[in-house]
Parts: C-alpha cells; sequence; structure tokens
C-alpha cells in the first residue's frame, strides 16, 4: 500500500514542478490544466480529481469548462492543485506561483501590479509554505488535529496575515479523496488524535482579506453520491459512465462533455444534481475578494513523525 502511494506522490511532485515551470503571460488556463492532467496519466496515473488553476481570489474548485478562454495576466497569483491515483491510492499537493515574477527585476511595470501588491504577493506565497512545514512537523501518532491547526494559525498571523478559516485539509482513503477527517487551519477544540497510517492531506489558505471563503454560481467539478430513479435515458448512460470511470472521485464536467457530446448536457447534469445523483463543488472565492495563496502536501502518519510522499 505505501509503495503505491510514494509512487502517486511521486507522480504528483514531477507534474507539479513542470506545470510551475510554464506559468506564463497569456497561457491559457485549460492548456495548463489539459497538461497536467495528460502528464499524470504519461506518467502512469490516473487524475485523482480535476486539476485546480485558483486564479488570485478565486480560491479552490476551479477547472476550466469545455472552451474556456481564460488566460493568465502578469502579476496573477496562481494557485495549482493536483491529484493523482495508482490504483485508487491518492496523492494531492498544490502550490502557488505569480505569473510573470522573473519580470519584477527587469521592467516591474509589465507585471501590471505594483511593487507593493507583489511584495505582499511574495509574504504571502512564503508564510503559507512556512506554515505547511511547521503544521506537517507537528504530525506524528497521537498528535490533536487541533494543534496543527493551531501551528497554522500562529505562523500566519504571526506574518499579519489570515489563514482561511472556512476551508481544511483532509484524511484520504482508497478511492475516497475526503475521507471524514478535516485538518483545521486554525485552533479549535477538537478531540481527534491521528493516527500511524493515517494519509493525510495539509492544505493551508493564506490571505490578506477577511479569511473566508463563499461559493459562487459556477461549478464545473462533481462527484457521485448516490443511486436513485432517474426518468432520463441519457441522464442514466451518463451515470453509468460517471460510476465506471470515476466511482466516488471528483470529476470534471467537460471530461463527460468530450465523450457525449450532447446538447442536453447542460440540462442532463441539472438533472443528476435536483436528484442528488451528483454533488457539485461550486468555485469558491475570498469573501472580501482578497488575493489567496495555498500550499499542500500529502503525508503518510508515522510513529514519530510522518513521510512527506510529495514533496519530490
Amino acid at each position: 500500500m505505501v509503495e503505491m502511494y510514494e509512487k502517486s506522490g511521486s507522480i504528483v511532485a514531477k507534474v507539479r514542478k513542470k506545470a510551475t515551470d510554464m506559468v506564463k503571460e497569456d497561457l491559457k488556463i485549460l492548456d495548463l490544466i489539459e497538461f497536467v492532467e495528460q502528464e499524470i496519466k504519461n506518467l502512469g496515473g490516473e487524475p485523482a480529481f480535476p486539476c485546480n488553476i485558483s486564479v488570485n481570489e478565486i480560491t479552490a474548485h476551479y477547472t476550466s469548462p469545455i472552451g474556456d478562454k481564460s488566460v493568465l495576466k502578469n502579476g496573477d497569483l496562481v494557485k495549482i492543485d493536483l491529484g493523482a491515483h495508482v490504483d485508487g491510492y491518492i496523492a494531492d499537493s498544490a502550490v502557488t506561483v505569480i505569473t510573470g515574477e522573473d519580470l519584477a527585476s527587469s521592467n516591474p511595470s509589465d507585471l501590471l501590479i505594483s511593487q507593493e501588491e507583489l511584495d505582499l504577493q511574495r509574504k504571502m506565497i512564503e508564510t503559507v509554505e512556512e506554515a505547511l512545514a511547521n503544521a506537517i512537523s507537528t504530525i506524528r501518532d497521537g498528535v490533536n488535529v487541533g494543534k496543527i491547526g493551531e501551528i497554522v494559525e500562529q505562523t500566519v498571523t504571526d506574518q499579519n496575515l489570515k489563514p482561511v478559516s472556512n476551508l481544511t485539509g483532509h484524511s484520504m482513503e482508497r478511492w475516497i479523496l475526503h475521507s471524514g477527517l478535516s485538518i483545521p487551519n486554525i485552533k479549535e477544540e477538537n478531540r481527534h488524535e491521528i493516527r500511524e497510517g493515517d494519509v493525510l492531506a495539509i492544505e493551508p489558505f493564506v490571505t490578506p482579506g477577511v479569511g473566508r471563503v463563499t461559493d459562487m454560481n459556477d461549478a464545473f467539478i462533481f462527484r457521485f453520491l448516490r443511486d436513485r430513479p432517474l426518468r432520463m435515458a441519457q441522464a442514466r448512460k451518463m451515470l453509468n459512465e460517471i460510476k465506471q470511470n470515476y466511482r466516488n472521485l471528483p470529476f470534471a464536467g467537460r471530461w463527460l462533455q468530450e465523450s457525449i457530446k450532447s446538447r442536453q448536457f447542460n440540462l442532463i447534469m441539472r438533472n443528476l444534481i435536483s436528484s442528488r445523483v451528483l454533488y457539485p463543488y461550486h468555485v469558491l472565492k475570498e469573501k472580501s475578494n482578497a488575493r489567496v495563496a495555498q500550499a499542500e502536501h500529502t503525508v503518510i502518519v508515522e510513529p514519530d513523525g510522518c513521510q512527506i510522499i510529495t514533496e519530490k
């Protein structure tokens, strides 16, 4: 089992590095996402969920719909969140980069943000990475999950920034991305203790804003919930494809649209969601529209520490 997690983690680390190096002005977000998802397959895995590219105040759950024309602009704060699985054993990781940051020394005006804004974004990235490292350093068998959140919050607030309080890390099991345990990013009363063998995604978010996210109307990522009677034949056909290909893992609407190519795609999806067959992950943004940085690794809990499977 550990070997499978290690393989998934190695794939994620390699693809994360390649994706980070790709970030540049005018790059289509869809092109970056499709590169990540295909490269995971090229290296012997499968996407554990659609690649998320969340820019600036968009905090999580943005993956391109089919035909997305959105592009990156210099100065954008870009969060790359990716996951791979090998036979259901999942690794999940995220990194934040600034589009065109290399221009800062030669011609800062090309960044489309001020030097003050650039310095703040760099501070956010440094802080979220430090918060991730400090949280991971506390992980071992028997540690209370509230302690992990306390370490994240303290690291972030020491830099006069805020953690995103209503987003958390999570436990994972085979074929299950969120298996029930939440890892907070703030101090909270929680008596649950992590145990040897637990697989955890540690996932702090940092912002100069109010530190909370809210749902947007759009949802481009979905997950199978349960079987229910469906009248539409096309909806039943789509549901069978979802269960066969993705089980309980999140998937992108564009993955289905590419294969089904149905003019009734949106109608079918509305039917599946309203019937509570599918769960929609709405795009999340920071409540005050402040920018957000994210960092994430997957760890396996050990008696006196943990193994970081997505580090390199």
